[in-house]
């Protein structure tokens, strides 16, 4: 628990330092980097090595990329019910249908299921998140900002993301046993990303403005916190009859809040937003409340 408490004061840390405005605007970026080139590749080559391919690999994978199916359907009907203006169906696809399973879902896993369940919260993250936000959610931006990505934009930002090329290193590496000094170097540089994480996370929480925008945020993270993460759940307990840890923690990132990289996407592509940010920032905020309801709950049902 000690662990969910320094999530919740890096957060804080980093929402007070941005209001007494005692460090540059350009924190989140430089954090943000050394996340992504260092923290998360040092974590994927960890982890990975104790990766046993099974079938559990295919459906942590595949929760993404279902999640964003159900929430591009879900949005595209209640756009046409509620007549909901062009980009605001955009954003809610966006930040609606991606969630945060690194910089808040990987940190959390850590809290709630311990750094055995870092190993399934890396594949939804990099085969799952990473490659819907590459492919259908870099589409989706193009679609709605009136543009279109080309197939060789894409597969470049997949191959040349330092999480992904760490990923298939770790792969290729998983029947080698690394030396001791290895493993507690990239042990220490990946117990960065949760500090770090939170930390820009707050820095970077800005509710904006909530006038005209309540119904769509309400909606947006009904869906996402909720209904979504409900629906996986019947799918793959219910149904598919699936348990045990990678299951729990799957659907654990099912719960975690909009992703950052979409909402930062939406805005780029002038995709409503004032309503991006707020999916963001909202959504972080109401997850420290919401994971661990989901977690007392995956614990009871699975």
């Amino acid at each position: 628990m000690h662990n969910f408490f320094l999530l919740i004061i890096c957060f804080l840390a980093g929402v007070l330092l941005r209001n007494v405005k005692r460090m540059p605007q350009n924190t989140p970026s430089v954090l943000n980097s050394f996340i992504i080139h260092v923290s998360l590749p040092a974590i994927t080559l960890l982890s990975i090595r104790n990766l046993s391919m099974s079938i559990d690999v295919l459906y942590m994978a595949a929760m993404p990329w279902l999640h964003f199916g159900l929430g591009a359907a879900f949005f595209l009907l209640l756009g046409r019910l509620l007549k909901l203006p062009r980009g605001t169906v955009g954003v809610l696809m966006l930040t609606g249908g991606l969630g945060n399973t690194s910089f808040v879902g990987l940190p959390m896993i850590e809290v709630f299921y311990g750094k055995e369940g870092l190993v399934s919260g890396i594949i939804v993250d990099q085969l799952g998140s990473f490659m819907v936000l590459s492919t259908f959610g870099i589409a989706v931006a193009g679609i709605y900002s009136d543009g279109m990505p080309s197939a060789g934009d894409v597969l470049k930002r997949i191959v040349s993301f330092p999480p992904f090329v760490a990923l298939v290193i770790s792969v290729a590496l998983i029947p080698v046993d690394y030396p001791e000094w290895l493993i507690a170097v990239l042990g220490r540089l990946g117990d960065t990303l949760a500090p770090l994480a939170l930390f820009s996370v707050g820095y970077q929480f800005h509710p904006g403005h909530f006038e005209g925008n309540l119904r769509n945020l309400a909606l947006g993270l009904g869906f996402k916190l909720l209904l979504a993460p409900l629906v996986i759940y019947v799918l793959y307990v219910q149904i598919l009859g699936l348990e045990g840890l990678p299951v729990r923690v799957t659907l654990f990132e099912a719960a975690m809040p909009p992703m950052i990289t979409a909402g930062i996407i939406a805005a780029e592509h002038g995709i409503n937003p004032p309503l991006a940010n707020l999916m963001v920032a909202v959504g972080v905020v109401l997850s420290f409340l919401t994971l661990p309801l989901w977690w007392m709950v995956l614990q009871v049902f699975l």
